[in-house]
């Protein structure tokens, strides 16, 4: 059973930018040592338990690796509720609902653990998706509290201890080092928080074109691409619910679903072609745990990964693996014995 999504869920997603972006440069000589073509495709909330099938089956088929933005409140079954409590808001509230039961909770436990373990990787999207833009950093780390508390003791909570892997409890202390902020809502508290917290980076800026992260103090800080789509071209955030917000006003039609699959599709590619032919930044591509307008966002993303991932120079990869890549590249670049 899918959670309940609220119509305004993202509603604050909606804005794009209506400028045309530069033509493609032109194809570089193939004599040139070129890095890699990086793609990041992620996945906010998490939840579906058919789609954490569908993406990990897609992942094996293209050897690709996947960014799972996970909210909490989805290892909290509704009997529950009352276990979570998001700063200024009354307790057992959530805009993402909870887990339908403890069964639903088991199978998207296992489906995180095996993800993990298939070299895909696990951030945070906090819990109840609330928008935090005036949020305080002491709230904002009081969240990621809850989130730590929730994936930490997900076994023993929901009477599984005897099912829990080893090796659990280091891989949540360890391994969950990035975060994106529900509705990308991202005020200066929150960056503040993410360094006290000890995050590695964060994904919830947005900018014109791809771009690589820019490190503050210590945080690396991606953005989503604005990317030209339509027959105007006009640019919009690379995220599956600004889509489905252009193409029908948020409002379901799963017969027009292979028409705005060949949209987004198109568009999903002439990016990347910008980039693979030009100056190979690292282009992100967010989707939900979601299929709107029948599910034509993961078809588009699905027929793209299909496609380039498997190409020698092409690495679809974590948020984590990218970063690690790209500190390797700058390694590179250093000239000897320079300061």
């Amino acid at each position: 059973m899918m959670l309940r999504w609220s119509a305004a869920l993202f509603l604050s997603l909606a804005t794009c930018a209506s400028a045309s972006g530069p033509e493609a440069p032109a194809t570089k000589g193939s004599g040139e040592d070129r890095p890699k073509q990086l793609l990041l495709v992620s996945f906010d909330g998490a939840h579906d338990v058919r789609l954490w099938a569908r993406s990990r089956d897609i992942a094996k088929r293209a050897d690709a690796h996947f960014t799972y933005f996970l909210s909490c409140t989805t290892l909290i079954p509704r009997a529950r509720a009352g276990d979570y409590k998001a700063p200024g808001i009354k307790a057992g509230r959530s805009n993402i609902g909870f887990a339908a039961s403890v069964d639903d909770v088991s199978v998207r436990l296992d489906h995180i653990w095996n993800a993990r373990s298939e070299g895909h990787e696990i951030a945070s999207h906090t819990c109840g998706h609330f928008d935090g833009k005036d949020w305080t950093k002491a709230q904002w780390l009081t969240e990621f509290e809850a989130f730590d508390r929730v994936l930490t003791n997900a076994w023993k909570d929901n009477g599984l201890a005897n099912r829990e892997p080893e090796g659990w409890a280091d891989f949540v202390r360890h391994d969950i080092t990035g975060f994106r902020a529900p509705y990308l809502s991202a005020p200066d508290s929150l960056f503040e928080a993410e360094r006290e917290h000890g995050f590695r980076y964060d994904a919830s800026a947005v900018t014109h074109d791809p771009a690589l992260p820019v490190n503050k103090r210590g945080l690396a800080r991606f953005g989503l691409p604005l990317i030209p789509e339509g027959p105007k071209e006009r640019r919009i955030i690379a995220m599956d619910y600004n889509l489905f917000i252009r193409h029908s006003a948020g409002i379901d039609h799963p017969s027009k679903g292979d028409e705005f699959a060949e949209r987004s599709y198109r568009a999903f590619k002439q990016a990347f072609e910008a980039q693979y032919n030009g100056d190979r930044m690292p282009l992100q591509i967010g989707l939900h745990f979601v299929t709107m307008n029948g599910g034509a966002y993961w078809a588009a993303m699905e027929r793209l990964v299909a496609e380039v991932c498997p190409l020698p120079d092409v690495a679809c990869v974590t948020y984590s693996e990218a970063l690690d890549m790209l500190d390797e590249r700058d390694d590179a670049e250093v000239t000897p014995g320079a300061m």
